[in-house]
């Protein structure tokens, strides 16, 4: 049941680079030093600290916190930061400082260089900002996070003694740690659901009573914030005796958009890819993945259906692209102006099933979409259901080469040819 919770949760809140992870994101991830603020703004305590964007201002902060040890940590959204490496050649991207002028050697040489981690993949991503914190010194450290429950139908508490580490490897090593408590969305976080929580983790005497709090803040800022992801690894008991949050992770649902402004104000549009950025602005869900064959189809599950049959031709999907049910030319043709600049495709997949969308708009769309953009690329297209047989004669009446099948399986086959 736990690895469940792991898997089908955590690994789809937190992006990795599987592509089963890559379908839909949903959410809005926050930077280390952002999600630490809203942590202090509920009155968790945090370690003392700032961001810098050069090597100046990040021994300016450093000066400032007037402490004797450092943390500078690299801005990027991956995991692994830690274990990562920079294109400028500095090995990890969380380091020790000593002194204030050894923080802005780090920094020079994390800013303006792209992170490589386990999650980023070998391009990377951009680090144009830096956190820097007062280094402190944990005798034990924790893992409590909050998220959504599909099968429960509820947020979840999960946690564990077992923090600063991947939980994922603590849930497949040893299971037993990994402690999981549904959250009842009628009644919140009670007190005796907390303090169970942290008895359960091994706090007693006034850290218990710490984490009881935070763990009950923690929830108010996932319900108050609209998260879909709440996370503190690790929570650590100082050697002063408090319990104090030492890194966040804060994932908001992208429907809250609308009520959530502050929040989104925040994106970092360059921690994300291109496409999916240009994709968003006109509400078209695409996700890049690294094969050859684009993929434009209605409906998350038929986009679902459409990669896998792909893959059973021994092809490989370049991207999920799910245009909706309403989908206008407009629309069909910024698709495929963000499907054909992938220079790994070679051939392109149309997979409609009309319900609400119409057979004969996309045909349409379709038609105007490769004489608009000039496009080369071999294009099949399937059209069923709502006047599917009117677009097919549109598509036929083009004059263009656009190869028209009805049948699924023969139709990916084909996208399978021509991309090879």
């Amino acid at each position: 049941m736990m690895s469940g919770i792991i898997s089908n949760s955590i690994r789809k809140v937190l992006r990795t680079p599987h592509s089963s992870a890559h379908i839909s994101r949903r959410f809005l991830s926050l930077h280390e030093y952002q999600s630490q603020r809203i942590l202090k703004d509920y009155g968790l305590p945090i370690a003392k600290g700032d961001v810098a964007t050069d090597a100046a201002s990040a021994v300016n902060v450093a000066k400032a916190l007037g402490c004797d040890n450092f943390v500078i940590k690299a801005q990027v959204l991956a995991g692994g930061r830690g274990k990562g490496h920079f294109t400028s050649g500095l090995q990890g991207g969380v380091k020790v400082c000593e002194t204030a002028e050894q923080v802005g050697e780090y920094a020079s040489q994390m800013i303006g260089s792209k992170l490589i981690t386990k999650q980023t993949g070998e391009a990377g991503k951009p680090c144009d900002t830096v956190y820097i914190v007062e280094r402190l010194f944990p005798e034990k450290e924790y893992y409590v996070a909050i998220l959504l429950d599909r099968g429960a139908a509820n947020p979840v508490i999960v946690a564990s003694a077992e923090g600063g580490m991947d939980i994922e490897t603590v849930a497949a090593t040893n299971p037993s740690a990994i402690i999981k408590s549904v959250v009842d969305i009628n009644r919140g976080v009670t007190a005796q659901q907390a303090d169970l929580i942290a008895h359960k983790l091994g706090f007693s005497g006034h850290q218990a009573s710490q984490a009881s709090n935070t763990i009950r803040k923690l929830y108010q800022i996932f319900t108050e914030k609209d998260a879909s992801l709440v996370e503190i690894n690790p929570m650590a008991v100082l050697n002063t005796g408090d319990v104090l949050c030492m890194d966040a992770k804060v994932s908001v649902d992208d429907n809250a958009n609308f009520r959530q402004k502050d929040l989104f104000d925040m994106r970092d549009y360059s921690q994300e890819d291109e496409r999916e950025v240009q994709a968003s602005k006109f509400d078209l869900n695409y996700v890049g993945l690294d094969g050859s064959i684009g993929c434009l189809v209605n409906g998350a599950g038929l986009a679902m259906a459409t990669m896998d049959i792909i893959k059973l031709h021994k092809g490989e999907p370049a991207n999920f692209l799910d245009v909706g049910g309403s989908a206008t030319t407009e629309q069909i043709t910024e698709a495929f102006r963000i499907i054909s600049a992938d220079p790994r495709v070679k051939s392109i997949f149309v997979n409609i099933f009309g319900g609400i969308m119409r057979g004969d708009i996309v045909a349409q769309g379709v038609v105007e979409a490769c004489k608009t953009l000039e496009l080369r690329l071999p294009v099949v297209v399937r059209l069923q259901g709502t006047n599917a047989e009117r677009g097919s004669q549109i598509i036929a009446d083009s004059g263009l080469k656009i190869i028209a099948e009805n049948d699924f399986d023969t139709a990916a086959r084909k996208a399978v040819e021509c991309s090879q």
